[in-house]
């Protein structure tokens, strides 16, 4: 194996076990994890993009609510709100918002 290689593969071990010693990732990153195989190399990472885009698009809706002129439409932030939490508790995440 290359040294590079090598070296990389341990930077990405040691960034991953820093991230579980501060409590950022989880038994649910481990078990997304074992979820990835060599069919689906970019699984955990598909995952995690399909949920920050989630997020960009419902605050971007909660601001564009918020930003109403006159009424503010509370119902919709409220719903926005309810789907954002939903969704990072089933990823576990509601450290990260």
């Amino acid at each position: 194996m290359d040294a590079h290689v090598a070296q990389l593969q341990m930077q990405y071990r040691n960034y991953i076990l820093s991230l579980y010693q501060q409590g950022f990732l989880d038994d649910q990153f481990t078990e997304l994890k074992s979820l990835q195989d060599d069919g689906s190399p970019d699984f955990v990472a598909e995952v995690l993009s399909l949920f920050f885009d989630d997020c960009v698009k419902l605050v971007g809706n909660m601001a564009r609510a918020l930003d109403q002129t006159g009424t503010v439409d509370f119902c919709q932030v409220g719903a926005n709100v309810h789907q954002l939490k939903g969704s990072s508790s089933r990823r576990n995440s509601k450290d990260i918002l």
